[in-house]
C-alpha cells in the first residue's frame, strides 16, 4: 500500500512539471519575457507570507493559504491560462477548470485528491477569510507586474482601469491597505498611459 501511495504522489509530481510550459500574459517584472504559471505560483506564495500582515483578518490559517496559492493555478495544465480580461475565453473557464482539476487531483491518492480538490474549490468559491486573502494576492500580482513593466501586457490587450478595479476589488475586502496602495498605483498607470482610462 505505502508503495502504490508513493507511485501515485510521483505520478503527481511528474504531472504539476507540466506548469513550467503554461505561458501567462504576465511579463516578468524585468519585461524580458513572458512568465509562465510555476514562476507565478512561486511568487505570490512568498507574497502570502510576506503581506499576511496586512490582512484584515487576524488568525488566518498560513498554511491553508500557502497551499492554496501553490495548487490553485494546477488546473491551468489542461486549462490553460486565460486572460483576466479576456470576455470570452472566460465563458467556459469554470467547466475547462473544472474538469482539469478532477484530472490532476484525482492522479492523488483518494484522501489528498478531496483534502486538494476541497482547497481548489474553496479557493474558487471565495468565501473563506483564507481564500479571500489568497484570491488578493493573486490579483494583487499582476497589477504589480503590469505596472513595472509600464502596461506591456494591459497595452498589449488594451485593457481598461475599469476593468482592472473591478477585478482588484477583493484586495480591499481582504486586506484594506492594500487594496490603498493598488488604488495609487492604478491611478498612476493611468497617467503614465499604462491603463486606458
Amino acid at each position: 500500500m505505502t508503495i502504490d501511495r508513493i507511485r501515485q504522489q510521483i505520478q503527481f509530481i511528474r504531472e504539476i512539471d507540466e506548469l513550467k510550459h503554461v505561458l501567462r500574459q504576465s511579463y516578468l517584472m524585468n519585461g524580458s519575457r513572458r512568465e509562465n504559471d510555476a514562476e507565478h505560483t512561486w511568487h505570490i506564495a512568498v507574497m502570502g507570507i510576506l503581506l499576511l500582515e496586512h490582512a484584515v483578518e487576524r488568525n488566518l490559517d498560513v498554511k491553508k493559504i500557502v497551499h492554496m496559492l501553490l495548487i490553485h493555478d494546477l488546473v491551468e495544465i489542461d486549462a490553460g491560462d486565460t486572460f483576466a480580461y479576456d470576455v470570452k475565453g472566460n465563458e467556459d473557464k469554470w467547466e475547462r477548470e473544472l474538469a482539469a482539476a478532477k484530472r490532476i487531483y484525482g492522479i492523488l491518492p483518494a484522501d489528498q485528491q478531496k483534502e486538494w480538490m476541497d482547497l481548489w474549490l474553496e479557493f474558487e468559491e471565495g468565501h473563506t477569510a483564507e481564500a479571500k486573502y489568497a484570491a488578493a494576492i493573486d490579483r494583487l500580482h499582476p497589477v504589480l507586474h503590469n505596472f513595472y513593466t509600464e502596461g506591456k501586457a494591459w497595452k498589449a490587450n488594451q485593457v481598461a482601469v475599469a476593468s482592472v478595479q473591478k477585478r482588484v476589488a477583493i484586495i480591499a475586502e481582504a486586506a484594506p491597505i492594500l487594496g490603498e496602495y493598488v488604488a495609487a498605483l492604478l491611478e498612476e498607470a493611468v497617467e503614465k498611459g499604462y491603463l486606458l482610462p
